[in-house]
């Protein structure tokens, strides 16, 4: 793909940076400070487009050749939204409260440059098998899933033994939506 852009993605997750180099572009990272709160009243499945939007105002002095790419996900089970879990016993109740439930994860991309933004919203519904104590202990010792949404990581141990199917884009649940973001990318060629 030869974009027209110089293309940053703001975004220090190593994940999404082999996801977008999986696309056989080149990029640059660079991260801005974000203050990643949100109204109280706004709806779980905008969280995500809502944070990405927020981490791309962030870049507010873009050069006229840049593209920047940012992205947020949530998983949402039973209207609850699923950040980041903090600690131990936090990441148990999350995968505690997905075992054997379908839930959805949503990722809000962004992209931005000087004269457009256009973000949009990618939702994966995944389908846990029930988990066992010993297999939530186990995932958390082996692979501390503390900086994923919802506490696991779908490429990892855990999506192996524990999910049983998934609706939708695979890679949205690893953080990307790589289809949807091509086609994004290919807008900003014409």
């Amino acid at each position: 793909m030869n974009l027209p852009y110089r293309l940053i993605l703001g975004s220090k997750s190593p994940r999404r940076q082999e996801l977008l180099k999986s696309l056989d572009v080149d990029f640059e990272v660079q991260v801005r400070p974000v203050d990643e709160s949100f109204p109280d009243d706004l709806p779980v499945e905008e969280l995500a487009e809502f944070i990405a939007q927020k981490k791309a105002e962030a870049f507010d002095t873009l050069d006229k050749n840049e593209l920047v790419i940012t992205s947020d996900t949530v998983v949402v089970c039973e209207g609850k939204a699923l950040a980041k879990a903090s600690d131990y016993s936090e990441a148990v109740e999350m995968l505690q409260l997905l075992s054997g439930k379908t839930h959805q994860v949503i990722t809000g991309v962004c992209l931005k440059t000087q004269e457009q933004t256009i973000s949009f919203s990618e939702v994966t519904l995944v389908h846990f098998d029930d988990l066992s104590r010993e297999e939530i202990d186990y995932y958390i010792n082996q692979y501390s899933p503390f900086d994923k949404a919802g506490a696991y990581g779908i490429q990892e141990w855990i999506g192996m033994i524990g999910i049983k199917g998934i609706e939708g884009d695979y890679y949205n649940v690893m953080g990307l939506p790589l289809h949807r973001l091509y086609k994004a990318l290919k807008s900003f060629m014409t």
